[in-house]
This record gives structure tokens, sequence and C-alpha cells, in this order.
């Protein structure tokens, strides 16, 4: 589940974000007044504690696994399995920002993701 609109709006607490609620997956490679540089990674097997994604960001893949992403009530609000194309190592994607959610690496690779988020959207 994807939620649009803009970050000014924002109705998650600051401590949501995947930087505090999730450090352990989410690195910050650089941030300034326009966007905010993340390395996500997720190994096989792990699930990440529920956080938030503020942002709009292009997404580029180092490495794809399955996942299933819940939202903060444990419900599955997405399967990768039901992707018409699986994301290759080397494309790039758009998503909207998050709300609450946990992901939880099924597949048998590293979910591995440089996340580009647009702060000024």
């Amino acid at each position: 589940m994807q939620i649009t609109g803009s970050s000014k709006d924002w109705a998650w607490p600051d401590d949501l974000d995947a930087l505090i609620a999730a450090p352990q997956y989410h690195k910050l490679l650089f941030e300034n007044d326009f966007v905010r540089v993340l390395d996500t990674c997720i190994r096989p097997g792990e699930t990440t504690p529920i956080h938030t994604h503020r942002y709009p960001a292009s997404l580029y893949v180092l490495s794809w696994s399955d996942f299933l992403r819940f939202d903060d009530m444990g419900n599955v609000i997405f399967d990768s399995r039901t992707l018409t194309q699986t994301p290759e190592s080397g494309s790039a994607r758009w998503t909207e920002s998050f709300a609450p959610h946990a992901l939880q690496n099924i597949g048998v690779q590293d979910l591995h993701i440089i996340s580009v988020e647009q702060k000024n959207l």
C-alpha cells in the first residue's frame, strides 16, 4: 500500500522514520534540503521493524528478492510474487511515500535498494 500526498501533511511520528525505527536496515548515504539517499538491505529471512518512508523516491535495485509488506497491524498488504515483471539488478523504479509497514524478505537473495527520496515534492 502506497500513500501519496505532500510530506508536509505527514500523519506519522518522526520516530517511525526508517533511519530511526529500522536503522539496521537503512543507512544514510547523503542528505541535503532536496534529497535523502538511503542504502537499504534486507537479508533473506529477515523482517524489518515497523517504519515509514515519508518521501517519494527513485529506487535503484542492486539485488532483488521476493518480499512481503505488512501494515502496522500485521496484515499482508503486498506480496512481490504478484508482480508481473520481477525487477532486475540495475533497474530503477518510482515509489510514493509509505505509511507504517514492515517488510519480510521471503526470497533467497538480499533485497538491496538505493533510494533517492525527493524531499520537496
